[in-house]
């Protein structure tokens, strides 16, 4: 299948060097077919900066892997919301990506992690914020979802429920990686006064799908920005903001600078597009023009509608994604 590059830039003026827009997205082939539905799988390793020669394998192997552990869930008839967790827990285990045990550090040098997942069948979610310990934080944020009657737990709480839950504690030196010691080291000493918070962020990881009954699900995870204040929480754990999923409209998984996404609810304004009539690119350019435009922020979304259509749109100057349809892998740095 052949993928359609979407223009270089959001219709929302000429974007600046760090805010240069590539995207492409599955062509308008028709999704339903009667008593049945074609399931498609997308994920994304997070909106940041450009991506080293030495670092872009490993990035783009390891979105592809998550995007066919979540085919494969989908295809053995597994849900939406096992396939975006599936996804998400490839990438937390894998420390190329600013979630689980790639997570960048705070100010104390310690990981702080948040999380969300959302069912598009009933809008049921389960989030978590600040935790530490914990090597897969989507599985926790799920157990939050389905194991309580709450939809957000974070820090001291969380960790004691992801006890009564059985998982086990995770040394902090398995999730402090040596890059991640490196970068907060140069971002202290640096000080830089021009290097502002979105230049600072590295991304979120995330997963959209819709599985063959038609159910629709997001999974968002992340380790939050470098040398952030010791309990900051970002969009990543917010409904809305760092995602949402409805069976009626589309499901959409955020990444980019938190603060800025919570501001303009992005995951909600971009399903609010999809809702008024706009295929995925559209709904997903109108929803980062105006955080661009409006608050001046930069990040990126991945978008399924509830027919299968798909896009994956952004303005920081990256953001590695995968997905699979119709048998069908593609990819993109």
């Amino acid at each position: 299948m052949s993928i359609p590059k979407i223009g270089p830039d959001l219709p929302c003026g000429s974007p600046s060097e760090h805010s240069v827009q590539r995207s492409y997205a599955s062509s308008h082939s028709s999704q339903c077919v009667v008593g049945h539905v074609q399931p498609v799988v997308v994920v994304h390793g997070g909106g940041a900066g450009s991506i080293s020669k030495e670092r872009s394998e490993r990035v783009r192997n390891g979105v592809t892997k998550a995007a066919l552990t979540a085919y494969s869930i989908l295809k053995d008839g597994g849900s939406a919301i096992d396939a975006v967790e599936g996804a998400v827990v490839v990438l937390e285990d894998d420390p190329e990506f600013n979630a689980g045990r790639g997570s960048v550090l705070n100010e104390d040098g310690q990981v702080e992690m948040d999380a969300s997942i959302m069912d598009g069948s009933n809008l049921n979610s389960g989030a978590v914020s600040a935790v530490q310990g914990v090597a897969n934080p989507i599985r926790l944020a799920r157990l939050v979802m389905e194991k309580t009657n709450h939809s957000f737990l974070t820090d001291r709480g969380a960790n004691q429920f992801a006890k009564v839950m059985g998982i086990p504690e995770t040394p902090l030196e398995k999730l402090i990686t040596e890059r991640n010691v490196k970068r907060l080291k140069k971002e202290k000493n640096e000080k830089n006064p021009c290097l502002t918070d979105a230049d600072k962020n590295t991304g979120t990881v995330g997963a959209v799908a819709l599985d063959k009954n038609g159910n629709l699900a997001y999974a968002t995870s992340t380790g939050g920005t470098i040398n952030k204040m010791t309990g900051r929480v970002g969009d990543s754990p917010c409904v809305g903001s760092g995602g949402y999923a409805d069976n009626e409209i589309g499901a959409v998984s955020t990444t980019g600078h938190g603060e800025s996404i919570i501001k303009v609810n992005l995951a909600r304004l971009a399903i609010f597009h999809l809702e008024q009539g706009k295929n995925p690119q559209e709904a997903a350019d109108a929803a980062l023009c105006y955080m661009k435009t409006r608050v001046k922020g930069l990040g990126g979304l991945i978008l399924i509608d509830r027919s299968g259509e798909w896009a994956a749109r952004w303005t920081s100057i990256s953001m590695p994604w995968a997905a699979v349809k119709e048998e069908k892998l593609q990819s993109q740095l």
